[in-house]
This record gives C-alpha cells, sequence and structure tokens, in this order.
C-alpha cells in the first residue's frame, strides 16, 4: 500500500518507519530531518531496531495515496487538511491528540477519515533518527463510532508491518479516555518536568488522578460513558507502562516549543464551560501553561 505519513516528528516517524518495512511510504516533514532521511536514510532503536529508506518531502501538497497518516500536533491540523486536500487518498487517519481532529480533515477531505489512538513511545533523538521508547498498540475505526470496511482494510495493513491494531467501534468513548490520560499525565509532567512514573505516588498523582477524573466527568455531559474509575485505571496503566518517558508535553517545554494544550486541557475547559461543569484543577494546569507559552511568545 502507497501511504504517506503527514507529521513526520517523534511518533510519525516512528509509524512511518515500522510501516515502510512493508509499505511505500512517504513521510512529511521539516528539514533536517527530511534532509536526512533523504540522504541517509531513517533509522529506528531502543525498543524496535530497523533502517529503512521511506521517501521525504518537505511539501504536502499534491500527493496520492492509498492511505494519509496525520499526525501533526493538534493546532496543524487544518495546515494538513489543507495540503492533503490537493491531493488524493482512498482513507485518512488522525493518530493525534485532541478530540476534534478528524472533524477538521473530514471538512476538506473526501474520503473516509479514521480516528485512532496510538501507544508506541517515540522521541526524535536527531535528523534521521527516531528511538522507540515503548512498544504499544493502536486502535482504529471512524471517529463518529461504528464499523467501516476502511478501518479494516487499515488494521490489515499496518498489522503486516508488525504494528498491534484493534480495529474499535466506539472510537468516541477511546479519544475521550486518551484525552482523560494526555490531561492527567501531559500536563502534569510538563509543568513538573518529571518522567511519566513520578504520577504513580505523591502529589503529582493527586493533581494527574484529579485532571483525570474532571476530563471524565465532562465526557459523560458529552454522552459519552467513560466512569471515573476507567479513566483512573488508564492513566496508571500509561504510567506504569512508560515510566521512564517523558510526555510530549514535556519535551515541547523541555525544547522551548508550543504545546498542546489547547487541544487536551483547554478542550475540556472550554466544553465543561458549556456544560456548567466546574473542573478547577484542568483550569489550574490550562492557565499555568498557556502563562508559560505567553512568556516566550509561543501564543
Amino acid at each position: 500500500m502507497d501511504i504517506v505519513v503527514y507529521g513526520a516528528g517523534s511518533l510519525g516517524s516512528l509509524v512511518g518507519g515500522l510501516l515502510a518495512q512493508e509499505h511505500e511510504v512517504t513521510l512529511v516533514g521539516r528539514d533536517p530531518h527530511v534532509r536526512a532521511v533523504r540522504e541517509s536514510g531513517l533509522s529506528v532503536d531502543g525498543t524496535v531496531s530497523l533502517d529503512v529508506r521511506p521517501a521525504a518531502t518537505t511539501d504536502g501538497t499534491g500527493l496520492t495515496a492509498d492511505l494519509a497518516v496525520v499526525t501533526v500536533k493538534a493546532f496543524d491540523t487544518p495546515t494538513a487538511a489543507r495540503d492533503l486536500a490537493t491531493g488524493e487518498y482512498d482513507a485518512a487517519l488522525s493518530l493525534q491528540n485532541g478530540v476534534g481532529n478528524e472533524a477538521t480533515l473530514a471538512e476538506r477531505l473526501d474520503c473516509p477519515v479514521l480516528a485512532g489512538t496510538a501507544t508506541y513511545g517515540a522521541v526524535l533523538r536527531e535528523p534521521g533518527r527516531v528511538e522507540c521508547t515503548g512498544v504499544g498498540e493502536l486502535a482504529v475505526g471512524p471517529h463518529e463510532g461504528g464499523d467501516s470496511a476502511a478501518a479494516a482494510r487499515v488494521a490489515r495493513t499496518f498489522r503486516r508491518a508488525d504494528l498491534d491494531v484493534t480495529v474499535a467501534d466506539d472510537m468516541p468513548r477511546r479519544l475521550w479516555e486518551k484525552l482523560a490520560v494526555n490531561a492527567g499525565i501531559n500536563a502534569v509532567t510538563a509543568l513538573a518536568r518529571v518522567e511519566n512514573g513520578e504520577l504513580l505516588d505523591g502529589p503529582a498523582n493527586d493533581l494527574a488522578r484529579a485532571a483525570a477524573r474532571e476530563t471524565a466527568r465532562v465526557a459523560r455531559a458529552e454522552d459519552i460513558g467513560l466512569p471515573n474509575r476507567v479513566a483512573l485505571a488508564a492513566v496508571e496503566d500509561v504510567a506504569t507502562a512508560t515510566a521512564d518517558n517523558e510526555s510530549s508535553m514535556y519535551q515541547d517545554v523541555r525544547e522551548g516549543r508550543r504545546t498542546e494544550v489547547d487541544a487536551i486541557l483547554g478542550h475540556v475547559v472550554d466544553r465543561a464551560a458549556e456544560h456548567g461543569i466546574d473542573v478547577p484543577v484542568t483550569r489550574t494546569l490550562t492557565g499555568l501553561l498557556r502563562a508559560w507559552e505567553r512568556s516566550r511568545d509561543l501564543r
């Protein structure tokens, strides 16, 4: 299968590298990473080790493929939708943080748009080299829920490259569960500058659990069946499985980059306000991260 991975950062490069073992893959990203991949190929090390030579470009317009996998930061989704709309695809899959990326893509793309979650750990260590910090699994399905022949086809494609994939008919719930995990883990680790495992006990644990509970409450107001116990268990499971990892938001703060606070915690705060729900911990975490971004002219 011909696959375009739009967003060759940490996760995009890892997923693209794994897929390139069995498929024709084009990575869309930025220099100097793209230039290094074109010149010397892509090296994956860590929990997974491989060397592949996918195509790579900085221009995501006018491309044609069977599948577009979108892995950009949520704030870049409108740009991804605009660029991909100039090409032709049989299906698109969002493997992004936050809720609503799929709707943004669907507004511009003339193909089925699938939602996905991924628990693989990845860090782009240097141009042309990504480290897999943990093998996880993926879930794919229609972003509005239900069954989809396109999702089944994508799952078969990914499995050929030895990725662990589940076809899910409950992606709205899974996306909100992931949102609860990200709200609990990403914001707290970014602000405290700690690895994920530090959230398993102590004051950081209290904050992570509170943010996850608040997110689950908002999810239920959105008619998403996400009990507190499920959200809390998901946070603990992910923090345990990725104890030595730095969350993507922590990596962004460390490198002085704009974070996905708006798409993760900001989304929870906005939806909570619409339902008249108080989310004090999530609101405080959001305010602190936005203040940090503003102090560095990132917003």
